[in-house]
């Protein structure tokens, strides 16, 4: 008698919820009533996982408003499965959808879109839940795998593994353990990459300077952590907001390499007509690329292409929407921009002569460098130049006479779908995920406006960009000094990484993906683990796709480029969630796949 059909899946977060959604609705077409046991794996609740938890502070906010968080599939989807309609975070739970919900908030609406895919799976399918941490799968290419537990000396057996374990803690790596052994030795406070909801921020005292290396939204986190909830609070509203401190606040001093936070949300809706996208990023030329023998570079090979594709975002909509600030005809543009090669003179000229003001034009470079080259006088002169941007970045954010910013936006959705199909030949690194993220994934603009009342305050001091922290042995302390006032450091014994950890092999803190790595899984030279772009499916070292390992998510080259899916906007991780439940139901059918495991596997 064959065994009953095994699925493992590793992660029970956001991306594990979804796959075990789309496995749900394609179980009737392509699985029948057949039996199957499903085995999620977890050590935190099912649907919210650990970064979404219930049990956290009420004053960090999701980073989306909730009429753009959706965890349910629609007509945009690319994908072959059914469409299974469900209500966005906003309908859900009744909120003002352009209002931020909290974590707490969308953590309750990811346990209820678990407990509704849990529902919707057949009376022949049994759900485990083991709320424990997966330390490693074995077994070979051609029989049943074996995953083992913590806490459990059986593993469970399985016709297929699919990872879903979404963001995870990190190993140090050489810098973070030299710092966190100088701040040993002196009885310093280091605080390395984590996520800042978990992090002992009690062991930062009150009224004492601490440096801030990371100014993206894991800073966000910190500052409302350690201003609201210490108990400072705030009165009045827009430019007028003022900070009451509690006394309880340390002194940040935050700076990063640009220096700057990232960009704020949208602050309107983008109307009227949208740039037709993709135009030069899109099939034809990821196929070529893929045809290529060579290796592919991303600055070389991919960055111009995408350089092109989001100024053709934002002047469509430019000349589409505010004619009155072009030069030229759009048919004479649209020409000239089609014909000009990328990142070269002549489209920068074409620019030139189309697009009068240089605030309306798109620079890529400008805009990831913003205050390169920029000196200050003094340290309160920085100050106040950081409070000037952030106010020119708010004001401009907010107004649709720049809905430009917000085609680009859409460009960036556009490319980042496109870099999905280079992704086992294709790593874009570190620097484009950061990139996109301060662009396309900053903060709600009255996080930003509350970042301005702190700095007014005092509570929030400015490093600026470029900065470097050292160590003082002979006193002792940590100091940190930034290209926009040469020659003058900040000291302090406290340091806080405001970052979360990479998401490499080599350094996760998972014991499951390390063991892949160190049985020779591929990765690329980031550390992420590579899959086929197609289904999902695990490559080994030596490049063949493993018929019975998937994995979907930040830690895989197949990597998407926000957290959560905005409804109508075609859905890149549910499109690859159906695709991989599709392939792992198909596989299942299939009877050949539960062979025996033989017992030295």
């Amino acid at each position: 008698m064959s065994p009953r059909p095994s699925l493992v899946i590793v992660g029970a977060g956001p991306r594990g919820t979804g796959f075990l959604e789309r496995l749900a609705a394609n179980l009737p077409e392509l699985y029948g009533d057949e039996p199957l046991d499903v085995h999620l794996v977890d050590p935190h609740p099912p649907g919210p996982g650990r970064i979404w938890r219930t049990a956290q502070s009420p004053l960090l906010w999701m980073n989306s408003r909730a009429e753009d968080v959706t965890m349910f599939t629609d007509e945009t989807v690319d994908m072959a499965g059914p469409v299974t309609p469900g209500p966005t975070v906003a309908e859900w739970a009744g909120l003002d959808g352009r209002a931020f919900p909290t974590r707490s908030q969308q953590g309750a609406y990811l346990r209820w879109v678990y407990e509704r895919a849990r529902a919707a799976l057949p009376a022949s399918v049994t759900l485990h839940e083991h709320r424990t941490t997966a330390l490693r799968v074995s077994g070979p290419r051609d029989g049943r795998q074996r995953v083992w537990l913590e806490g459990t000396a059986v593993p469970l057996l399985a016709d297929l593994v699919v990872l879903t374990v979404g963001h995870l803690d990190a190993e140090p790596d050489g810098e973070q353990r030299r710092l966190a052994d100088f701040a040993a030795r002196h009885r310093l406070v280091h605080l390395p990459p984590d996520f800042t909801a978990d992090a002992d921020l009690a062991a930062l005292p009150a009224g004492e300077p601490v440096l801030v290396r990371g100014f993206g939204l894991a800073f966000v986190d910190l500052m409302v952590l350690l201003t609201e909830g210490r108990g400072g609070r705030y009165e009045g509203e827009g430019d007028e907001l003022v900070y009451v401190p509690s006394g309880k606040e340390p002194v940040l001093h935050v700076g990063s390499r640009r220096g700057v936070p990232y960009h704020s949300k949208i602050g309107y809706v983008l109307d009227g007509e949208r740039p037709p996208l993709p135009r030069y990023f899109g099939t034809e030329q990821t196929d070529a690329l893929l045809r290529r023998t060579g290796p592919i570079d991303f600055r070389r090979d991919v960055w111009p292409l995408i350089d092109k594709e989001l100024g053709w975002a934002h002047y469509h909509r430019l000349f589409s929407t505010h004619p009155e600030r072009t030069a030229l005809a759009w048919s004479d543009f649209e020409q000239a921009y089609d014909e000009a090669l990328p990142r070269g003179a002549e489209l920068a000229a074409v620019v030139a002569a189309a697009v009068p003001d240089p605030a309306d034009r798109l620079d890529l470079d400008a805009l990831d460098h913003p205050l390169d080259g920029i000196r200050y006088d003094s340290a309160e002169a920085l100050q106040q130049g950081l409070r000037d941007y952030i106010t020119e970045d708010l004001t401009r954010r907010h107004d649709p006479a720049h809905s430009a910013d917000a085609a680009v936006f859409a460009g960036l959705l556009s490319v980042y779908g496109q870099l999905l199909r280079l992704g086992k030949r294709l790593d874009p690194g570190a620097w484009w995920h950061g990139f996109f993220s301060y662009l396309a994934s900053g903060p709600p603009g009255p996080r930003l406006r509350q970042l301005l009342a702190l700095s007014r305050a005092g509570v929030v001091r400015f490093l600026g960009p470029w900065v470097t922290v050292e160590t003082d042995e002979e006193r002792g302390l940590f100091r940190a000094g930034s290209t926009a006032l040469p020659g003058e450091w900040t000291e302090a014994r406290a340091l806080v990484e405001a970052r979360i950890p990479d998401p490499t092999l080599e350094l996760t803190g998972s014991p499951l993906l390390r063991a892949l790595y160190e049985e020779g899984t591929r990765a690329t030279p980031g550390g992420l683990l590579v899959v086929d772009p197609v289904d999902g499916r695990i490559l080994e070292h030596d490049g063949r796709p493993h018929p019975r390992r998937f994995a979907l998510g930040p830690h895989t080259t197949a990597r998407t480029g926000s957290a959560f899916t905005r409804p109508r906007t075609g859905g890149v991780a549910f499109g690859q969630n159906d695709v991989t439940a599709r392939a792992a139901l198909t596989f299942l059918r299939d009877r050949e796949c539960r062979l025996p495991l033989p017992l030295s596997a």
